[in-house]
């Protein structure tokens, strides 16, 4: 069944898309949420009407996530938490955490459905997190666990991760240096 979208759903499309459902999904899910109209003649005529209108709200919110990205960017978040020996955490760091620190560091508004942890934080030390922050924009974070009451330390963590920048783009050059030999094994 065809049907447009009035709303982005994830993993389907965005507002203004129309999109082929099974017909269980479009009437029990999509009709009754009011996240998608009929697919016919008439609410197509009026979709190409509305297209401008659509295609400036979308412009104006991958502006608005594009800013919160570039935010969001490179920041080292310092998460305070009980930790064992060896380093190890009492439990984990969990996403709502992560959101909670975001939140009260840089006053930004992340949600934690919009974060990729990678697995478990259960240790001290720096992790990164990556955040969807609409659609295909994403930004990466630096989660940095120390225990409850340690000093705070932040021109360390600043050479931790300009170092662990540094090791990436040298990574790159030789991932590119490899490429070319490849390309090239005459040139060597």
């Amino acid at each position: 069944m065809k049907v447009i979208l009035t709303q982005e759903v994830k993993g389907k499309g965005g507002e203004g898309d129309v999109i082929d459902v099974a017909r269980g999904y479009a009437v029990n899910y999509l009709f009754a949420r009011k996240m998608a109209i009929e697919a016919t003649s008439g609410n197509l005529k009026q979709l190409e009407q509305r297209m401008h209108n659509v295609r400036n709200r979308e412009a104006t919110r991958l502006n608005g996530a594009a800013s919160i990205a570039a935010g969001l960017e490179g920041k080292v978040v310092r998460i305070e938490a009980k930790v064992g020996e060896e380093g190890r955490l009492y439990g984990s760091i969990t996403s709502q955490m992560i959101e909670d620190a975001i939140a009260q560091q840089y006053e930004l508004v992340v949600d934690r459905k919009q974060m990729d942890v990678h697995g478990t934080i259960k240790e001290t030390g720096l992790h990164p997190v990556q955040v969807h922050v609409y659609r295909d924009v994403k930004a990466t974070i630096m989660i940095n666990v120390v225990a409850e009451g340690a000093p705070v330390v932040p021109d360390v963590v600043e050479e931790v991760v300009k170092a662990e920048e540094t090791m990436v783009d040298e990574v790159v050059e030789v991932e590119a240096d490899v490429e070319e030999v490849e390309q090239n094994p005459e040139a060597e």
